[in-house]
């Protein structure tokens, strides 16, 4: 018998949230959208460090994908996934169905500016609206303490640290450290797609990225030399390769105090994502 508690409903959820509260128990999240993999087990390890009882939610979120992209198709494994949250110190998963999140009727939406713009909104500025509102949704819902995201999805980390502060949420935000594959690739859920050849050119991805990270030429040229770099490697697209303000996401001034590199590249239909610090 599953040790975990497993909630499809808010009104289930809330009520373990409060028993534990009542208690006087830090309560930790760890969104994801299933599909589990070291990296997300990763995340239930460090945030048991900072909290006493941890949630994990299950959920593909309809709201931050577009029409085009891969929201039928997005991996669903929930027997898998909770079987291997069994092996972690997660104590409930929370896996609503999307009538529970989004009600018929629902029209709510947000609006994000600042780190939100630019880079991953450039392809999909349906995206981080779609991100926020979920995990407003989550924090709010589960009434949770902290709550940790990965740092692979940097823009993503940012953006939601933003809405934090913005809303004055009694939320502490997290950053989980990038698990990576043992060539480098970072573990990502959507690596299942890439087939043999595809895999062997993905691994180069992570030592270009560290070649733009550490270049000492000018940003516009580390950013061409980088581009060219992965598409000669066999990558079929790049959408961007940057440095960018570690905290603000915007070009870098004589105000910037650290600088992060960050790459999206596709192979084939595969769209895969690093970052790394920069010099």
């Amino acid at each position: 018998m599953s040790r975990l508690g497993l909630h499809r409903t808010l009104e289930d959820m809330r009520a373990q949230v409060a028993a534990w509260k009542a208690d006087g128990l830090r309560v930790g999240l760890v969104p994801t959208m299933g599909a589990l993999h070291a990296g997300h087990l990763s995340l239930v390890d460090a945030i048991a460090k900072n909290a006493d009882k941890i949630i994990v939610s299950i959920f593909v979120n309809p709201t931050q994908f577009a029409a085009h992209e891969d929201l039928s198709t997005y991996p669903r494994q929930e027997a898998t996934d909770l079987a291997a949250l069994e092996t972690t110190p997660a104590d409930a998963v929370f896996a609503p169905t999307v009538q529970e999140m989004y009600p018929q009727g629902f029209t709510t939406g947000i609006s994000m500016a600042g780190p939100a713009l630019g880079l991953e909104s450039e392809t999909r500025p349906h995206f981080f609206g779609g991100v926020a509102l979920i995990v407003l949704k989550l924090l709010t819902q589960t009434q949770t303490d902290v709550a940790i995201f990965g740092e692979k999805d940097y823009q993503q980390l940012m953006v939601i640290r933003r809405m934090v502060a913005d809303l004055n949420l009694p939320v502490e935000i997290m950053a989980g450290a990038i698990q990576r594959e043992a060539d480098g690739l970072a573990m990502s859920s959507r690596n299942v797609y890439l087939d043999a050849e595809q895999r062997k050119i993905a691994a180069q991805l992570n030592v270009i990225l560290h070649q733009l990270g550490n270049h000492r030429a000018s940003a516009e040229v580390a950013e061409a030399e980088a581009k060219r770099a992965l598409l000669e490697a066999g990558f079929t697209e790049v959408e961007y390769a940057c440095i960018r303000d570690a905290e603000t996401l915007g070009v870098p001034d004589a105000n910037t105090r650290a600088r992060r590199a960050l790459i999206v590249a596709r192979l084939g239909e595969t769209r895969l994502l690093d970052n790394s610090p920069a010099v």
